[in-house]
């Protein structure tokens, strides 16, 4: 039997309200900056597939006019000038001053694990998990760092925390092999044709989950094991969540330990371009949002364990308020 929700006199209008917000939204969403890293090719072969993927970066963020900082080859490097690590440490030192828009890092290239200390491979020194970690302390913004290099899983330990996402292109450091993930990731960042939840946008959350599936159907297709497994974690609870953890855009399961929140509902936020109406958001409205979105979520995890009517009641109240939110943001637009 097909169950609709009762009606209330003002609620066809409103939730036709939310659901056309909701289809032009800008979430947490398009960056006010993006630092992109490329770190030492090795083979030519992969110099070329890193820079490349870089393009791609590159020009997804600049088709919203966001501020692009790119560090490392094929860019040349004068004698006397830093090494890449210190130019990234600056970098992120200067976009610590912002406190409001969201900062992305993309790290594009090779890493190493070797048994305790995850490293990205950068021309000159390296940058290790705790090293990047450290930098990033001061940092209050909301953060995405995504990391596309072998060995990465490591990364989540140091980096998970509050307002932060964390991708990695492998579950642990054991993964060292070459990362395919990263390569699809930048194909697939601004692809119009992965918007799950069909909100006009496509996040990073469904470019993760894209790019995950590409990565298995690559192995697949080549009968190969698996030596790449990419991650999530957006509740800082330092477990990261793999793709097939998902159904569509929500996560169905959870690890057994770490905190009760699911990853994904905080890198389905992030959207590197924007696309349709840019209209921008006040913190107050986001803020308000992600408290109701917070609870809706909760509900759905209790749903088992309530009446039909109950939970579809307390759904609806929750829905109405959502609503009336977007109703209020347009009025003040």
């Amino acid at each position: 039997m097909i169950r609709t929700l009762p009606t209330l006199p003002t609620l066809p209008t409103l939730l036709l309200g939310f659901l056309l917000a909701a289809s032009t939204r800008m979430v947490t969403a398009a960056p006010a900056e993006i630092i992109i890293v490329v770190g030492a090719g090795g083979k030519d072969e992969y110099a070329q597939e890193f820079a490349a993927s870089a393009e791609l970066w590159v020009e997804s963020a600049t088709s919203d006019g966001k501020k692009v900082t790119r560090i490392g080859p094929p860019q040349g490097k004068a004698k006397d000038a830093p090494e890449d690590r210190e130019v990234l440490s600056k970098a992120i030192a200067t976009a610590a001053e912002e406190k409001e828009s969201p900062l992305w890092i993309v790290l594009i290239g090779h890493g190493t694990f070797d048994g305790r200390t995850s490293k990205f491979n950068l021309r000159g020194r390296d940058v290790s998990a705790a090293e990047l970690a450290k930098w990033l302390a001061p940092v209050k913004r909301p953060l995405a760092v995504v990391n596309c290099s072998s060995a990465s899983g490591a990364f989540i330990n140091e980096l998970s925390g509050r307002d932060r996402v964390i991708v990695t292109a492998t579950r642990s450091g054991y993964e060292h092999n070459y990362s395919r993930f990263g390569k699809y990731l930048a194909e697939v960042i601004s692809e119009s044709d992965i918007d799950l939840d069909k909100d006009g946008q496509t996040s990073l959350l469904e470019a993760f989950l894209e790019a995950s599936s590409r990565t298995a159907e690559f192995y697949d297709t080549e009968s190969r094991l698996a030596t790449e497994h990419a991650l999530i974690d957006d509740n800082g609870d330092g477990f990261g969540t793999p793709a097939d953890w998902f159904r569509g855009a929500r996560a169905v399961k959870r690890p057994k330990k770490g905190s009760a929140t699911p990853d994904g509902r905080n890198t389905s936020r992030f959207v590197l371009a924007r696309k349709g109406e840019k209209r921008e958001l006040s913190k107050d409205f986001l803020e308000q949002r992600g408290e109701l979105e917070g609870r809706i979520e909760a509900l759905r995890e209790k749903k088992k364990d309530l009446e039909e009517d109950a939970y579809y009641a307390q759904l609806e109240t929750l829905m109405v308020e959502l609503a009336k939110l977007y109703e209020r943001s347009a009025a003040t637009k």
